[in-house]
């Protein structure tokens, strides 16, 4: 599996809880929960490279982009997300794990009512 590779991306995340897949603002595939994006595949640089784009902590947003291949995500870095391309020094794990705690940091953000709907509570 390479995370890099759309179908390989949306199954990643879809194997986590409650995400749904959009496709949307140019053919990007927006991973969402409760309606919220936590990560995106999208071509949003200037260099015509496809990136996986996500949400992440307060540190992570400052530790991430000083590494080669990371950089803010246009669009999205005032909400603290990153861009990462298929040329970074982040493992493919490493890529995963960032994904996995950008799903439960958007999943906190819900409502009360809606981590129950969607099984979040109870974790």
């Amino acid at each position: 599996m390479d995370i890099f590779i759309r179908e390989d991306f949306e199954a990643f995340i879809l194997s986590l809880r409650a995400v749904e897949i959009v496709h949307q603002w140019g053919n990007s595939s927006v991973g969402k929960i409760g309606g919220k994006i936590f990560a995106t595949y999208s071509i949003w640089n200037d260099k015509d490279e496809w990136q996986i784009q996500f949400k992440c902590s307060d540190v992570s947003f400052e530790i991430l982009p000083s590494l080669a291949g990371i950089e803010k995500a246009k669009y999205l870095a005032r909400a603290k997300w990153v861009a990462i391309s298929p040329t970074s020094e982040l493992t493919q794990k490493e890529i995963k794990a960032y994904i996995i705690e950008a799903h439960k940091i958007i999943s906190k953000k819900l409502t009360k009512i809606k981590q129950a709907e969607l099984g979040f509570l109870n974790e």
